[in-house]
């Protein structure tokens, strides 16, 4: 198994850091050609403005989906949930994102950078004690479709979701070390 982490811009060091914790094999990717052999994909936090400008210079819109229909599971977490998303609220005009889960984001949800936090969430199919949150000018999810499943919220608003090989969270797992949810990904996911 090999799971590619986008490394344009945001905390992609972390995630391959998360996944080596796991013994996955985890590869920073950097150009398009490099999705062909991966089981999964993260795209990661970010300021999701900048990812998008580069995925769109490095041709990145038509070969994420491409793989994705190929068999490639995807998990996006925080700007990365917004470039998964079907629909983004509160974008910049022009901003694209990749339609591939059927939800709508909320960008910058939980406010902006000086209220950013931590919390405490129940996170459905994990085992132990309950999930640290790290929130970073975090989106939430306004709108899932029929067959998205709510896995977590913090104070009411979507904050965890799954649909089929596809996962987005608004917070930040690779900065918990905590690596329950990269397990998730790669084992319930990745591997089903």
């Amino acid at each position: 198994m090999r799971i590619g982490v986008l490394a344009l811009q945001g905390a992609f060091r972390e995630h391959i850091m998360m996944l080596e914790a796991i013994e996955v094999r985890a590869v920073p990717v950097r150009l398009p050609e490099q999705l062909s052999d991966l089981s999964g994909l993260i795209i990661p936090g970010g300021e999701s403005t900048a990812i998008a400008k580069l995925m769109e210079t490095y041709g990145f819109y038509d070969a994420i989906p491409q793989q994705h229909g190929a068999g490639m599971a995807v998990w996006g977490t925080c700007a990365g949930a917004i470039l998964i998303a079907d629909e983004v609220l509160d974008g910049i005009g022009g901003q694209r994102s990749l339609g591939l889960m059927d939800i709508t984001v909320r960008r910058n949800a939980f406010g902006r950078q000086k209220d950013s936090f931590e919390a405490n969430l129940d996170i459905k199919h994990l085992p132990g004690d309950d999930y640290r949150g790290v929130f970073i000018r975090a989106p939430w999810v306004e709108r899932v479709g029929d067959d998205v499943e709510v896995l977590a919220k913090h104070d009411g608003a979507i904050v965890a979701v799954r649909q089929g090989d596809l996962l987005a969270t608004s917070f930040h797992p690779e900065l918990t070390g905590d690596p329950r949810l990269h397990r998730y990904f790669a084992q319930e996911i990745v591997a089903s």
